[in-house]
């Protein structure tokens, strides 16, 4: 991936000054630095537009051909024959569950502007991005209204479950969710980009804010998706990267659970900012959202299969 051409003059002096392997790794942390802040100015940018909550899609007035279509393909309970609807050439509404687009801390739904547009592009017709408040302070509680939005999305589109993309807190609270509250009903696939899932170190002056308390290894919230969830149905991809400047220690990103269907995945050459972002990582999104069930493995035997993903 070419990053910037800005770094390009200090790439030999790094050279000289740094031999071999820590060369190498200095260089690719300045690629990934200039990237990231690349990414934050062009998301200070976009970041007004997704202060407001989404606009959601007016339903169609009852009675409609369009409605009475949805409703026999989403939900299998529609009596009409395609004569009776007008619509005799109408094709099957897609079956792929709608995706639930969740930010980060202090971030808003504007930060998946190029994600959105890469599932929809590849054919992802129901997606929805969340908001939640900036003041939000307790994990369990940004769970529960996570969960009456999806219920609502699942009653207005017609599909029993959802998929759930969650950037760093994000994922947490949609993990929360599926894990103890009785969400993994609703989630089929829930992907976490750069989530501290065991908990992270970084900037310690933060640990004033109760939802960055709850965020540090050994909180209360993280020793509760700790306890064993033996029938829990959701399937689990975690992209974790190895330069990603704000989880401490880096693995902290991975699911480490025996009883959940997990797949971790690993980022080389990108910061925090730029999971939600790279084409690349939009790729495997994708295809994590489009495979089966049946390829996940317990999280226990990850480490030895964990996929890799070289982006720089």
């Amino acid at each position: 991936m070419k990053v910037t051409r800005a770094v390009s003059p200090l790439l030999p002096l790094c050279q000289r000054l740094l031999p071999g392997r820590i060369a190498g790794l200095s260089l690719a942390l300045l690629k990934a630095t200039a990237l990231e802040i690349a990414i934050l100015a062009g998301h200070l940018l976009l970041y007004p537009t997704g202060i407001t909550p989404e606009r959601r899609p007016a339903p169609n007035p009852p009675g409609t051909p369009t409605d009475l279509a949805d409703t026999g393909t989403r939900t299998g309970t529609g009596t009409g024959t395609g004569k009776e609807r007008g619509d005799t050439t109408r094709l099957p509404t897609p079956t792929r569950p709608p995706v639930v687009l969740l930010h980060g801390f202090i971030d808003n739904r504007s930060v998946f502007v190029m994600l959105r547009r890469s599932l929809a592009q590849h054919g992802r017709q129901q997606i929805e991005s969340l908001n939640y408040s900036p003041l939000t302070c307790d994990i369990r509680t940004a769970a529960e209204l996570l969960g009456r939005h999806i219920e609502e999305i699942c009653e207005r589109t017609g599909h029993h479950e959802v998929d759930i993309v969650g950037h760093s807190l994000g994922g947490l609270i949609a993990r929360y969710y599926v894990q103890c509250l009785g969400g993994d009903v609703r989630v089929r696939t829930l992907v976490t980009l750069g989530t501290p899932h065991s908990g992270t170190r970084v900037v310690p002056l933060m640990n004033a804010h109760p939802i960055v308390r709850q965020m540090r290894p050994g909180s209360g919230v993280l020793d509760e998706l700790c306890q064993p969830a033996p029938h829990c149905r959701t399937r689990f991809v975690s992209f974790w990267s190895d330069l990603d400047q704000l989880m401490d220690p880096l693995e902290t990103a991975c699911i480490e659970h025996p009883d959940l269907l997990v797949q971790n995945v690993r980022v080389s050459g990108i910061g925090h900012l730029a999971l939600p972002v790279h084409p690349a990582v939009a790729a495997g999104i994708r295809q994590a959202l489009d495979a089966e069930k049946a390829e996940a493995c317990p999280a226990a035997n990850t480490a030895a299969h964990a996929d890799g993903l070289t982006v720089a």
